[in-house]
């Protein structure tokens, strides 16, 4: 950009005018939010677009072209965000749009309309700190805005006001991540036991377990109902072990005071679950394990180590833009990362679940989704993108060191997720 144009289109981005191109006297149409190597800061580029959306505007989304980039109206309100927020947006005008659609037409792209913002809840309990969960960080950072909500809410059944939701390392089977081996007599467990004895009390439920299973019932109408389920880490695995449960005691004795049930995986309702089948349950309270789903194993004696990477799915943006709309990234090869569920064996997989990415080689999957009823759900393992160990105590992530992350990038693909307007799905 040469030296007068640079100056004139920063000085119209502090007083809303829209930028001019070269000297002509030709104002820009629209703003390429290109999200390739030339972005500076990917994570909160969604931000800017989601922000757009707020304000009734629409925009598209270019699948597959420039590694998944927006293009946005050259609005002041638009063009002022995109500075403010440090976001390479391009002013592009009319001729420019056409030859970009045209590309688009005669390759493995699509342009997919940004209608509305969706309404975004994240369910934790009411103290828990924003740096222990990956996607309120990537929220926050991008900002993007969201209500918390915990078991009274879900139960009260006002997820109803929600489009989308996100689970983290919450533990649907109600035995606090098998904490107890590690940290028994920690202030912070004993609170967690408290808080979630003195809800299942409130909510008239017999145990925890019993009031977690409830829980996982109401997320799973929100999906049925249309509602956009996203989910990480223990969440991912939990919360198909809780509804598969019906009548099967779960839990491990030093959970609830009672010993699981002997022949329980070979009762549990599989047909109840999202995403897996045919798994079995870790019976031992002496393993900080749920079931054979996680691949790795990251707290028993097998633990799958070192770490590898993972590989992102290349999908049809014509035929299946709702898996590529889930992958779009400047990287397709990603340095995979830990959690209490860090993969999901493919053996376990329901028929008719779509793998987004896998460690090329392994029986595993990192990323997969799937629909159930009129909605759609999406798990990805692990906990942290950028903290691939993730210990209990370690300092929060910054993310305004990794305003590129790859991985970061796959949790808001999510959240924009429900903003496009789908087209009927050939697969």
């Amino acid at each position: 950009m040469r030296r007068r144009t640079f100056i004139e289109a920063a000085g119209a981005a502090l007083v809303g005018v829209p930028p001019r191109f070269g000297g002509r006297g030709r104002f820009a149409d629209q703003l390429l939010v290109p999200m390739d190597e030339a972005q500076t800061d990917h994570l909160k580029a969604y931000g800017l677009a989601f922000r757009l959306l707020e304000r009734a505007g629409k925009g598209e989304w270019l699948l597959n072209y420039r590694n998944g980039s927006f293009l946005l109206p050259a609005d002041s309100a638009t063009i002022r965000d995109a500075a403010l927020a440090g976001v390479t947006a391009e002013p592009v005008e009319q001729g420019t749009v056409f030859q970009i659609k045209a590309e688009i037409r005669e390759a493995n792209m699509d342009a997919v309309p940004l209608e509305k913002a969706p309404k975004v809840a994240v369910y934790a309990p009411p103290s828990a700190a924003p740096w222990d969960d990956a996607v309120t960080m990537a929220l926050q950072y991008a900002g993007i805005k969201f209500d918390k909500i915990w078991d009274e809410e879900v139960v009260g059944d006002k997820l109803r006001d929600y489009d989308w939701l996100h689970l983290h390392h919450e533990d649907f089977t109600g035995q606090y991540s098998k904490f107890f081996l590690n940290y028994n007599g920690a202030p912070w467990l004993q609170e967690m036991v408290d808080r979630n004895e003195r809800m299942a009390r409130k909510l008239g439920f017999r145990d925890v377990p019993a009031e977690k299973r409830a829980v996982a019932y109401a997320i799973a109408q929100f999906v049925e109902r249309g509602g956009f389920l996203f989910a990480m880490c223990t969440a991912t695995e939990t919360l198909d072990l809780a509804l598969a449960s019906d009548g099967v005691d779960i839990a491990a004795s030093y959970a609830d005071g009672s010993p699981m049930d002997a022949n329980a995986s070979a009762k549990m309702q599989w047909d109840r679950a999202m995403a897996f089948q045919g798994a079995r349950l870790e019976p031992s309270p002496s393993l900080a394990l749920y079931s054979d789903i996680d691949g790795h194993q990251v707290n028993s004696p097998d633990r799958r180590q070192p770490l590898g990477t993972f590989t992102l799915f290349n999908f049809s943006a014509k035929i299946d833009p709702v898996a590529t709309m889930l992958v779009q990234n400047h990287r397709q090869v990603i340095p995979d990362f830990y959690g209490l569920t860090t993969s999901f064996v493919k053996a376990r997989l329901k028929p008719g679940v779509t793998v987004l990415a896998d460690e090329p080689g392994a029986p595993w999957a990192k990323y997969i989704r799937g629909e159930r009823g009129q909605g759609t759900w999406c798990f990805f393992g692990g906990h942290d993108p950028e903290d691939p160990q993730h210990q209990i105590g370690d300092a929060p992530t910054d993310l305004s060191l990794h305003p590129h992350s790859p991985g970061y990038r796959l949790i808001l693909n999510n959240v924009l997720f429900p903003a496009a307007k789908k087209k009927e799905l050939k697969t």
